[in-house]
């Protein structure tokens, strides 16, 4: 996961419009192209989801009572480091237009072709 931190340090977080049909011509279909981009952002969602959960985890205290709530700034760090992070769609579309992304059809689609 690691060198998806390290790989998005440097795209812009904010969103911008796209070409289309640019984005299509790989698939010949802007909604296979949709669809490939939305799983891949889903898998990157998860994943950082997981991380993010499992380093917070480490600083968990467990106590009874709600009073007692404790502020640790390197878990302030971490969540505002993962804040910060460009949206998983925005990580998937540039993984897409570099070509960085591998998908594969079923046989049951090339069938029907």
């Amino acid at each position: 996961m690691s060198d998806i931190k390290n790989k998005v340090q440097g795209l812009d977080p904010n969103v911008r419009a796209r070409d289309v049909h640019g984005m299509a011509s790989k698939t010949e279909n802007i909604y296979e192209t949709l669809n490939i981009i939305s799983k891949r952002a889903r898998q990157l969602a998860v994943d950082l989801k997981h991380e993010l959960n499992t380093k917070l985890e480490e600083f968990a205290v467990s106590s009874d009572t709600i009073e007692e709530i404790t502020e640790n700034k390197e878990q302030i760090e971490i969540s505002k480091f993962y804040e910060r992070l460009p949206n998983p769609v925005i990580i998937a579309t540039e993984e897409y237009l570099n070509d960085e992304l591998y998908y594969r059809y079923n046989e049951k689609k090339r069938l029907e072709d």
